[in-house]
């Protein structure tokens, strides 16, 4: 059994076996969640251009307020992303999930998208 030296490397490494078979163009492009310890970000990036089209991320100074859990504070973020991204003029995305598993932030960021609208 292959053992990776950390979690980060092993999260890395299924962010590149992902990427293999994930990529956004200009018809649709693809949906970039990365989770830190503390914050969301979320970008909308078209990879045959290479242009970031939309962000949003827990930072930012309306969802800094610090009411409620980081998976309320991630679902804003998806929401937040989802208004702008439509305002760029996409409707369709490719979800990238990074490496990441799909559960508590990365699930809740990826609902609260698809419910404002953005197709994936």
């Amino acid at each position: 059994m292959t053992q990776v030296a950390s979690r980060g490397a092993a999260r890395r490494k299924r962010h590149e076996r992902i990427r293999l078979h994930t990529a956004g163009d200009s018809g649709r492009p693809r949906l970039a969640v990365f989770r830190s310890l503390n914050h969301i970000y979320a970008q909308v990036i078209d990879d045959s251009t290479g242009k970031t089209l939309a962000a949003a991320s827990s930072l930012e100074k309306e969802l800094r307020s610090g009411s409620g859990t980081k998976t309320k504070e991630a679902a804003e973020v998806g929401k937040l992303i989802a208004t702008r991204a439509k305002s760029a003029g996409v409707e369709r995305v490719v979800f990238d999930r990074a490496g990441f598993r799909y559960h508590g932030r990365v699930k809740s960021l990826a609902d609260a998208a698809r419910e404002a609208g953005l197709d994936f």
